[in-house]
């Protein structure tokens, strides 16, 4: 009896010895995105199919096992993304990519003009979401499928907005600077750099703690559901918005021909029959349901989002900057903190370019007032009144209200994170 009670022991103690060694060696692994089909090879309906595909095959966890901390910075076009980026683009461990969801869309426009409506929401929204999991994953190669003309030896000089991006555009991804380049202006990236080598750009990416991506090519937080349900992505957003009427104006200035008619209505008063107006409905919309949702706090989003409006960004750039770090859990270093100093109180005309971000933060998030006819600005409460309230935005009665900088029309209100 005594040799069977120490034989069991000693298997018991074998067994908890192989159990304890298989886990480490299965937890040191590096994980990897689900493999996709190159969206290139597929037809539409196997495009759909791969669209709400969630990697039922691939192994899911009850917690992360990486370091890592992905971030997401969601966002609509001129809502002051750009500067968001900067923020996280800024920081000496944050790999930072700029709007890579920009090619999906761009490849995938001849194909989906043979469809409709929700089914092309869901093709765009289901390649975006396999091509940002394996962009989380430092996977660049998977980008190749989207970049026309196809790189070659996997290197391309057609990556959208390349030098918006700090880690693409220093040592060891380009390779021909010398100290006295850097930083390097946007514009001067490609110039000096050349082509972009999407191997160095992997290999930067693995050696970065952390991944930021911005995107305003994703309508709601809901469509990033299965990302923020993987628990090997670890993935946080921030949510950012800003007033539609301040989107608004930013557009008509920024898209001239685009918003041609916005225009025409705000210098001559009179509103143009055939103005779209889903141009500003549309941002409206997917404010509100996307807030609705992040505001409800779900137990999927608890610890995964936060809302950031622009405006208490731009009044107080650093005490925000410091909230999005502590929500993120990465320390915030002296490199962005140098960078709030020297972009947030400088004069606008001096920037070179459009989507720059040198700026006086807290003006620029006021002069829509300036900008837009009061007839516009009641046409776009009336349209967006619900979002508003829900933002905290006041609403204006006269032209005399609007034009008044001593009224606020940001209301106090505290969206903290939910844990």
């Amino acid at each position: 009896m005594q040799c069977s009670w120490k034989a069991v022991l000693l298997l018991a103690l074998a067994s908890i010895a192989i159990q304890y060694t298989a886990i480490r060696t299965f937890t040191t692994k590096s994980f990897h995105s689900c493999p996709v089909p190159n969206p290139m090879n597929c037809s539409l309906n196997q495009e759909a199919e791969s669209a709400d595909r969630l990697c039922d095959e691939s192994p899911t966890f009850a917690y992360n096992l990486s370091k890592k901390t992905h971030v997401l910075i969601l966002a609509t076009t001129r809502s002051g993304s750009s500067f968001v980026g900067q923020l996280f683009n800024q920081h000496f461990d944050v790999f930072y990519l700029f709007e890579p969801l920009y090619h999906v869309q761009y490849t995938l426009i001849p194909k989906l003009t043979q469809t409709k409506g929700s089914t092309d929401r869901r093709i765009m929204l289901g390649a975006g979401r396999d091509l940002l999991r394996s962009l989380y994953d430092c996977d660049l190669y998977f980008l190749e499928n989207y970049i026309k003309p196809q790189p070659v030896n996997h290197t391309t000089d057609r990556l959208f907005r390349r030098g918006a991006s700090k880690a693409l555009c220093s040592p060891p991804v380009c390779e021909t600077l010398t100290p006295i380049d850097i930083p390097l202006e946007e514009g001067d990236c490609v110039k000096k750099c050349g082509t972009l080598n999407l191997t160095l750009a992997t290999e930067s990416c693995k050696d970065h703690g952390h991944v930021a991506i911005k995107t305003v090519r994703v309508p709601e937080v809901n469509d990033l559901r299965a990302l923020v349900d993987d628990p090997r992505l670890n993935l946080k957003i921030i949510q950012l918005v800003r007033d539609p009427r301040g989107i608004l104006a930013s557009r008509s200035e920024t898209f001239r021909d685009t918003y041609r008619l916005w225009r025409i209505w705000d210098g001559t008063g009179r509103k143009p029959y055939n103005l779209d107006v889903t141009q500003l409905t549309t941002v409206c919309e997917d404010f509100l349901n996307s807030v609705s949702t992040g505001l409800s706090r779900p137990p999927w989003l608890k610890g995964k989002y936060m809302l950031v409006r622009y405006e208490d960004l731009a009044r107080n750039p650093l005490k925000k900057t410091e909230e999005m770090y502590e929500f993120l859990g990465i320390p915030m270093d002296s490199n962005v903190e140098r960078w709030i100093q020297n972009n947030t109180r400088g004069d606008r005309s001096a920037a070179k370019h459009k989507y720059g971000t040198v700026r006086n933060s807290a003006a620029t998030a006021e002069k829509w007032r300036f900008r837009l006819s009061y007839e516009i600005v009641a046409f776009t409460q009336n349209a967006c009144q619900q979002v508003l309230v829900q933002l905290g935005y006041k609403l204006v009665s006269s032209e005399k209200e609007l034009k008044n900088l001593s009224i606020s029309l940001v209301e106090d209100k505290d969206f903290s994170p939910f844990w």
